[in-house]
């Protein structure tokens, strides 16, 4: 991907030395890759002079280059609206298109790169960086469709395992439910067998008491012994 910040140095005559030498200040911290500074320098130079272009144009660049990419845009923007220069419109759109690219904003980034060529037909960097783009949109669009189909299948698979998690939660509802009556019916038999159990043994004593009473009812048998001689 080329990335090419266009900078308007001396494109019209600054309105006083004094704006001038911040947006020159603010171009050489700019090559020197000192970005925050430069940012400092150009908004010293638009405090100055609200309206001024390359204050605004080249802010744009140096908050793009440290990838606040929609503060970008919105300078850009400005920038476009002080001037009716095709030249430098088309320069501010390449520039919009390099920040939607660098945010990963592949449809917004073409779309400035088409109205960039729309100005500049030659613009060879425009050119490359559209169908770049393009590419980048349709691997996007792939990865997007690969990571729904993902989510789908996750979504699928999740709730396969929580209607099994459900199924062996009421088979072991089940189980439990099962258990407990067998432990109750194997109680009541405990119960039941005590029971009777103790009928028995009442009974038994019932039978007992009663064969006493008839034993002691009947009289005593007397033996006649009879002698031989």
């Amino acid at each position: 991907m080329r990335i090419l910040l266009l900078i308007i140095i001396c494109a019209v005559a600054l309105p006083a030395q004094s704006v001038r030498s911040l947006v020159n200040s603010g171009n050489e911290l700019y090559e020197k890759k000192q970005y925050s500074d430069a940012e400092a320098e150009y908004k010293k130079s638009l405090e100055k002079e609200k309206e001024l272009l390359q204050g605004q144009f080249n802010l744009g660049n140096a908050v793009l280059k440290q990838q606040r990419f929609d503060e970008a845009v919105q300078n850009y923007n400005q920038a476009l609206s002080r001037t009716t220069d095709p030249s430098v419109q088309s320069k501010l759109h390449y520039n919009i298109g390099n920040a939607h690219f660098e945010a990963k904003q592949y449809q917004e980034s073409i779309n400035a790169y088409k109205r960039a060529l729309k100005l500049d037909p030659k613009d060879e960097e425009a050119k490359y960086n559209l169908a770049y783009a393009s590419r980048m949109l349709r691997e996007q669009q792939k990865q997007q469709q690969q990571q729904n189909k993902d989510k789908k299948q996750d979504k699928k698979e999740q709730q396969k395992q929580d209607q099994q998690q459900q199924q062996q939660q009421q088979q072991q509802q089940k189980q439990d439910q099962q258990q407990q009556q067998q432990q109750q019916m194997a109680q009541q038999q405990k119960e039941l067998s005590k029971k009777e159990a103790e009928r028995i043994l009442e009974a038994l004593k019932n039978d007992e008491k009663n064969t006493q009473k008839k034993v002691r009812k009947k009289a005593p048998v007397r033996m006649n012994v009879e002698k031989d001689w």
